[in-house]
């Protein structure tokens, strides 16, 4: 036996494993299993969609979902059949069929090819003291994505990741628990894919075949076992549903996908001011400041600090008719003042709404502002008061808010002293009897015990940003308002954004956000950056350069930089630097309308923004391991250069014809090619048939009126759905929207487009269309919404 120096030897509990089923019942579309003492049920929701529980103890306590959108008995009611036998119950629906063996009550599902899929292990499932844990196959060739948020690269098989909500400062690839925790995966392998939703809040873990090659075992600190089965076969049908069951992000307004700038901090009004005067006269396009917070008063969050931001309403005012959007941060530590007249304590104080230890004695830990104390967003009145503090900010025209150090990220001393993280007693008693999850399952409203942190700790960030979310909602009337957040569980979409925390001028920083934000993309989270340039750190003229490139991708599009660390702004690092930062934020202003449109498809389908290449071509196996090229929407692929020095690099070509962006030139896929990339271009191509819609730029969104749309198509076969709205208010949701659906297609010797008429109550103002069939050539017409055929 090995020997570990200095570690004592342990010995697990052994796993009871679940007995033979002993009776089958049903219940509408529930189907009971019960083995001796526990029970099993499935539920059938959709033809693709199956939940799954497990109680140990054969009784499901009464629980919520804070992340379940749709509940169980919402789902349109499914057809299915139920065939029992000796050996085996097996429920069939119009996609799948689900075999349960009667013999330690293992199941395994199948594909309409009688391919099996999520199918259970020899050990099947299992509880010891404190955990329940089930365990699967892992197929030949099948790979996993998704997990939230996650370093590294794209495929984690072979890989053990944690559910658990921390202050992650200083991730690097071999980083487990991050910021984030949001316990969904899919697993792919040609012609077949499925994925795991585990429904726990308690802490939990995946083991992708890392202790035992082969298989795949999920485990949580919750009472029993909880998780849904969907099937593809593709990514985009998974996450459809998946975000159908946790829901989907609302359209953010049009200015939120412009570029963000944001240092810790921009300390003063005047400085800001001057920030803001270097965009406009240097015409580099930015919508969007960020405060960090110093903006406040002594770090009390909803005040403003009176000697540098004595006039916070002129100063916004001012930047607004320069076209610049404010967005505050918010952190949940609330300052410990007893007699300091601060308004934010003493009003959650009186209405006991921080949180407190399980013996009444009031928590606090040391954040920015020292000792603090924290509400408890779980409490629906506590999240309402927070929902309105936020009013202090709108009234003087903040458009978004910053969520931030809500893992929550707390220190046991003060934090210029060497301390601890902590979070809060994890019998902390939060949320109350009335905690704002929704019921599951039949007869299951009605709860009795106040959750601990135990079940809510990964929640705590959830909880602020939806309080956040509908704050502005509140108080900014029909404006869509930013809301960002770095901590979330799995439906943090329905409430903001998010960025991948404090990363790293380095190299490999930027390497690893096209991996880490794909996998966002394929856990639902569709919004989401990483801080160009690197957080902590000086980045290099060069580095900067290309995290710009890269960062033009990003649907959340922002530089930021640390305390201490040198300035990054675009035109920090001399004029050739400064010319490629212009050049790439003025081609992100120009692809707003193919962007904006994509975030329309998002939000209502799930489909992310940024999208790995196994997404469109999830049957090509050469797709599965590609982390460093990404696709923007269905149509654009770029190759970033992520290493210093390198002007060549080798790109895949999947099947089908590329174009490449800068030069024309043409391929056929599949098929590798060496691209040149000097500082000055990132590697960028266009599959065949391609429609990219096209605008002016600008130097903010809303600059002028959109007088001008080009439509740039490749030759080749497509159809392609444009959205437009006022991009500012919420009346899409009232239909005032505009589509227009956009065909092209050969005939005989021709290339045609069609561009159908405009459907919807929104009408764009007057402008005139350009049709570039690209290489071929040009036309134009006024814009009458009217259907329209042009021939190349």
């Amino acid at each position: 036996m090995p020997q570990y120096f200095g570690k004592l030897p342990t010995t697990n509990q052994p796993w009871t494993t679940v007995s033979n089923v002993k009776a089958v019942t049903s219940d509408n579309n529930i189907i009971n299993f019960d083995c001796d003492d526990s029970r099993l049920t499935i539920s059938v929701l959709a033809p693709n969609l199956l939940r799954v529980r497990f109680a140990p103890t054969g009784e499901f306590i009464p629980r919520r979902s804070w992340a379940v959108a749709l509940d169980d008995a919402e789902w349109p009611t499914t057809p299915f059949t139920v065939q029992e036998n000796e050996a085996t119950v097996e429920i069939e629906t119009a996609q799948i069929r689900v075999c349960v063996q009667r013999e330690k009550c293992r199941i395994v599902c199948f594909d309409k090819a009688n391919r099996p899929f999520a199918q259970d292990a020899e050990m099947g499932i299992g509880w010891r003291m404190g955990a329940v844990a089930g365990w699967k196959e892992i197929a030949a060739d099948e790979h996993f994505y998704g997990f939230g948020e996650r370093t590294g690269f794209l495929d984690k098989l072979s890989e053990v990741k944690t559910n658990w909500t921390t202050d992650a400062l200083d991730y690097d690839a071999l980083t487990d628990e991050m910021y984030q925790a949001i316990p969904f995966f899919m697993a792919l392998r040609p012609e077949l894919g499925y994925g795991i939703f585990f429904n726990t809040s308690f802490w939990s873990q995946f083991d992708i075949g890392a202790e035992q090659p082969g298989i795949w075992k999920m485990e949580t600190r919750g009472g029993e076992l909880d998780y849904y089965i969907i099937y593809g076969p593709e990514p985009a049908q998974i996450l459809e549903t998946y975000t159908q069951l946790t829901g989907r992000m609302p359209l953010p307004p049009k200015w939120a996908l412009g570029y963000h700038q944001c240092r810790w901090s921009y300390e003063s009004e005047t400085v800001v001011r001057e920030l803001a005067q270097e965009f406009r006269q240097r015409r580099i396009p930015c919508d969007v400041i960020h405060l960090d917070i110093d903006y406040m008063r002594g770090y009390r969050v909803f005040t403003w600090s009176p000697q540098r931001f004595s006039n916070p309403a002129k100063l916004i005012s001012d930047l607004a008719q320069d076209g610049f959007k404010t967005v505050t941060i918010i952190d949940p530590g609330v300052k410990y003042e007893p007699e300091g007249n601060y308004h934010v304590f003493d009003q959650g104080l009186e209405n006991d709404y921080f949180v407190r230890k399980a013996d009444g004695e009031l928590f606090h830990g040391y954040v920015w502002p020292d000792k603090a104390v924290f509400p408890d967003f779980l409490r629906p009145d506590v999240s309402n008061w927070w929902a309105d503090l936020h009013k202090s900010l709108t009234d003087v025209g903040v458009a978004g808010i910053w969520n931030d150090m809500n893992e929550p990220a707390i220190n046991d001393r003060p934090f210029g002293d060497d301390g601890e993280k902590i979070w809060f007693p994890l019998d902390a008693p939060q949320g109350g009897e009335e905690a704002g999850g929704r019921g599951q399952g039949a007869g299951e409203k009605e709860f009795s015990v106040s959750p601990t942190h135990t079940e809510v700790h990964n929640l705590y960030g959830l909880m602020m940003a939806k309080a956040c979310y509908e704050g502005l909602q509140r108080h900014r009337g029909s404006e869509r308002s930013f809301v960002l957040t770095r901590s979330g569980y799995a439906g943090v979409q329905r409430w903001s954004s998010v960025w991948m925390g404090d990363n790293q001028s380095l190299w490999e920083h930027l390497e690893m956000s096209l991996p880490m934000l794909c996998n966002m993309g394929l856990s639902g989270v569709g919004f989401v950056g990483c801080d160009i340039g690197g957080f902590a750190g000086n980045a290099t003229a060069e580095l900067f350069a290309r995290w710009m490139q890269v960062g033009m991708l990003y649907p959340l599009m922002r530089g930021h930089s640390a305390m201490s660390t040198a300035r990054h702004e675009p035109w920090v690092f001399g004029d050739r630097v400064e010319n490629i930062c212009r050049e790439y934020i003025n081609l992100r202003y120009q692809l707003l309308p193919y962007i904006y449109s994509l975030f329309w498809e998002a939000a209502t389908t799930g489909a992310p923004i940024l999208r790995p290449l196994l997404y469109h071509f999830p049957n090509d196996l050469k797709t599965y391991s590609l982390y460093d090229q990404v696709l923007l929407g269905a149509s654009l692929m770029a190759a970033p250069i992520y290493r210093p020095g390198v002007e060549h690099r080798a790109v895949y070509l999947p099947a089908g014809t590329w174009y490449d962006w800068w030069s024309g030139d043409r391929y056929e896929g599949p098929i590798h090619i060496l691209a040149h990339a000097p500082l000055e271009r990132m590697p960028l191509y266009v599959r065949g048939g391609a429609i990219v819609p096209m605008q002016p730029v600008r130097q903010y969104v809303d600059q002028a009126p959109l007088d001008e749309i080009r439509l740039r198509i490749w030759p080749g076969n497509n159809e392609y759905q444009l959205f437009e709205d006022d991009g500012q208010t919420n009346e899409y949701l009232d239909k005032k929207f505009s589509l227009s659906t956009i065909s092209v297609f050969a005939e005989s010797n021709q290339t045609v487009v069609e561009i159908g008429a405009r459907v919807g109550e929104w009408t764009p103002p007057p402008r005139e269309v350009i049709v570039e069939l690209v290489g071929v050539g040009e036309q134009r017409f006024q814009d009458d919404g009217k259907r329209h055929t042009l021939q190349f």
